[in-house]
């Protein structure tokens, strides 16, 4: 496929998603939009492809949120429906069997941050810096920013993110959980590559059951949580790469993981 507004590469196992629209900040519109929906669809059925890694082209933002053009003079239909058409693109992201690492690069505002925390980890550059400023247009957020701040950071200090439309720098992003880790500008790709290689290293199997239980148990109480993890080891115990998993250990040697 030709891609328009993102640059779609894979290699040694990684899929990688470049928004490439470093005029515009990597802002995302319909179209961007609608190209990653694709992509990721497409890497996540790749059997070549056992981690995401998506980034913003250039030097200042790894997405500095919507596209403004977009929600200019736009009706409350049309916005309902932009909305529930991104949190979509979004789900999907989030839902992927394939992990997904967001490598933050510069600016994550708005529908930046809001996709960068559909990824499953966020690794960013010490100059970047996070915000959900829907509000100082008289917004709100409206991809998921309430909803996943709150579950990732606490109601506190979502409130105070969404309320203020304040940005944070890199650091406190560490602090507050929002993040994973803070490199760098010039190492935070390659440090990147190198979480997703460890993941990519892993029993594919046991990764997309992990991830199911995660999300799974987040959304229900203890008991279910448990029961999930429980059903996920039993799935597991009936893989070949789970026998191989063993078998490695016990031979004191790398495994061979074969995704069955």
């Amino acid at each position: 496929m030709a891609w328009k507004n993102i640059i779609v590469e894979k290699e040694d196992k990684i899929g990688y998603i470049t928004i490439n629209r470093p005029k515009s900040l990597n802002a995302l519109n319909h179209n961007v939009l609608e190209e990653l929906k694709k992509a990721f669809i497409q890497l996540d059925n790749d059997e070549d492809v056992r981690v995401l890694i998506i980034t913003g082209a250039g030097e200042k933002a790894f997405v500095a949120g919507a596209d403004i053009n977009e929600l200019e003079d736009i009706s409350a239909i049309d916005a309902f429906e932009f909305m529930e058409y991104g949190q979509n693109i979004f789900n999907i992201l989030e839902k992927l069997d394939t992990p997904s690492i967001a490598s933050v690069n510069g600016y994550a505002l708005g529908g930046g941050l809001e996709l960068a925390m559909a990824c499953d980890l966020r690794v960013a550059a010490k100059n970047a810096k996070f915000g959900q400023p829907e509000i100082k247009l008289a917004n709100i957020p409206g991809w998921g920013g309430i909803q996943r701040l709150t579950r990732y950071i606490g109601i506190t200090k979502a409130k105070e993110m969404v309320l203020t439309g304040n940005f944070i720098s890199a650091e406190e992003a560490l602090q507050i959980g929002l993040v994973n880790n803070v490199l760098p500008k010039d190492k935070v790709f390659n440090e990147t590559k190198k979480l997703a290689e460890t993941i990519a290293a892993k029993a594919p199997l046991a990764i997309k059951f992990a991830k199911k239980m995660l999300h799974g148990g987040l959304d229900g109480d203890l008991s279910t949580g448990l029961l999930l993890e429980a059903a996920g080891v039993g799935l597991c115990c009936s893989t070949i790469d789970q026998t191989e998993g063993v078998e490695a250990f016990l031979q004191k040697r790398d495994p061979k993981f074969c995704g069955k």
